[in-house]
């Protein structure tokens, strides 16, 4: 039986998917020695033999040229205490670097204060609809003691504290 598909429209995804909680990332890379970067939380770990991670970025993205041309890629896990500079490399209107306190490590750009940090090499795209599926190959790693993670739920910054509890980051919402 052949039945067509109907998809649902896209205020009804979204609202549904602000209900699931994702970790907050900034996505880095160098294009030439200039820093970029955006805040991203379409990411996930994919695979642990080889270790895989995975980034969505729209097909607009100022950063996504410069990752396929470098080939590479920093995933920066955002801590609790991170979410104004969440906030300022989601605009597009602001020198994202500037005052941000991040320095170079395995090819990459590198904030600090992070909970956790991978860098990747690009193994594979998929282009899917009007993002772009990033896979990369991990090549470093490291995570900072005893940080909360920022994460994006209900259209607001939230964290797990070290009690498994959920609390909010603040009390702005996001829109």
């Amino acid at each position: 039986m052949n039945r067509m598909t109907t998809l649902v429209e896209g205020d009804r995804f979204k609202d549904v998917m602000a209900a699931v909680g994702a970790p907050v990332t900034i996505v880095t890379a160098f294009d030439g020695d200039v820093p970029h970067g955006t805040t991203v939380t379409a990411f996930s770990s994919l695979s642990l033999d080889p270790p895989l991670a995975d980034i969505a970025l729209s097909e607009n993205s100022a950063l996504l040229p410069k990752i396929i041309r470098s080939g590479r890629f920093g995933v920066n896990v955002l801590a609790r205490p991170q979410e104004e500079l969440a906030r300022r490399f989601a605009r597009r209107d602001v020198d994202r670097f500037a005052g941000a306190d991040w320095y170079a490590d395995d090819g990459l750009p590198r904030l600090s204060g992070c909970t956790g940090w991978l860098a990747c090499d690009v193994r594979q795209t998929v282009e899917s609809g009007d993002h772009v599926l990033i896979i990369g190959a991990v090549t470093a790693a490291g995570r900072s003691a005893r940080t909360d993670p920022l994460i994006y739920m209900n259209r607001t910054f939230v964290t797990l504290s070290s009690d498994s509890a959920t609390t909010p980051a603040s009390t702005r919402t996001v829109s």
